[in-house]
């Protein structure tokens, strides 16, 4: 057992050259190494410096309920000036992007001819860039909202065509604004035939990826005209701390009632719920949305940056 033991751990021969050197089969090694660790004849200790972010992501996936967290490098922004901070946020926006393009990619060659829902913004307009090269002409790419009236890389229209060019696959958008102008033209837009389709698809997505927002004037509704100043305030006074695809979250994740909610075009919680929803979320100044939004209880996977999954953990003692 010990001689078995010194040639696996120490000189680091593989089972199969041990077995051959002690003229023992395979699985005889295999059985007198499994007996070494449990006799304490070998014991294993794990340096926690090469450990990475493993003890943030289990503290963020028990609290969170998550099936996965994964995590990108953190870039250490404690110490750094405001407008560094500003360039490492964008950092943080791409490495996220990317790191869920390779999840995408993974999900999809296991699922080829998976429905895949996306949200919008920053991050997944990255992650659809970062995905060209595949071939996955079976899936089928949907967003879950309406789109924006701007043209732009991030908008849902955008996402899920450049998704479906990369990959070979199609794509479905909702053909309706993300806000409507009154609760009786959102009751309209969502009864007509070429919305309901699409919506229907959405709601049966097999993955759903979204992001999140920050609910101040620099976040991505505001800067798009999407919100006033006035909604902004109101939603803030409401509780309100981040968004997702237009629902509103309080810091206890609830959904945060407000006339915003009664004019959005898109999927609901009941609905994301239902499906494997996997949030992305990048940068310092997303934290505390972020929290909000799992604290929902409707998100199955977090793919987050290095430096906000720390920050999240810290918030969590």
């Amino acid at each position: 057992m010990t001689r078995a033991a010194w040639l696996y751990y120490v000189a680091g021969v593989n089972q199969e050259a041990t077995a051959q050197r002690m003229g023992l089969s395979r699985a005889r090694v295999n059985k007198l190494l499994g007996q070494a660790r449990d006799s304490g004849i070998v014991s294993i200790t794990i340096n926690d410096r090469d450990l990475g972010l493993l003890h943030e992501e289990e503290a963020i996936k028990q609290e969170f309920g998550l099936d996965f967290c994964i995590t990108t490098d953190p870039l250490g922004f404690d110490g750094i000036d405001t407008e560094h901070k500003a360039t490492l946020d964008a950092l943080s926006l791409k490495a996220v992007g990317t790191a869920g393009a390779i999840f995408l990619r993974n999900y999809i060659t296991e699922n080829p001819k998976a429905i895949v829902g996306t949200g919008w913004g920053r991050t997944l307009a990255h992650l659809s860039r970062q995905i060209s090269g595949t071939n996955f002409p079976n899936a089928r790419f949907i967003s879950l909202m309406g789109s924006l009236t701007a043209n732009s890389s991030f908008n849902p229209f955008e996402v899920v065509q450049a998704l479906a060019q990369a990959t070979g696959g199609e794509g479905y958008f909702l053909p309706v604004p993300f806000i409507a102008d009154s609760p009786e033209d959102r009751n309209v837009l969502i009864t007509q035939r070429a919305v309901m389709r699409p919506m229907n698809l959405a709601k049966t997505a097999d993955l759903a990826l979204i992001s999140v927002g920050e609910l101040t004037e620099s976040s991505l509704l505001r800067q798009q005209g999407m919100i006033s100043n006035k909604d902004l305030d109101e939603l803030r006074e409401a509780g309100a701390v981040g968004d997702t695809n237009g629902l509103f979250f309080s810091r206890e994740g609830h959904i945060v009632d407000h006339t915003l909610t009664q004019l959005t075009i898109g999927v609901g919680i009941a609905d994301l719920a239902k499906i494997r929803t996997v949030l992305l979320a990048g940068g310092l100044r997303k934290v505390a949305a972020t929290e909000a939004i799992l604290r929902g209880r409707f998100v199955r996977g977090l793919i987050i940056d290095g430096d906000s999954a720390k920050r999240l953990a810290e918030r969590l003692v």
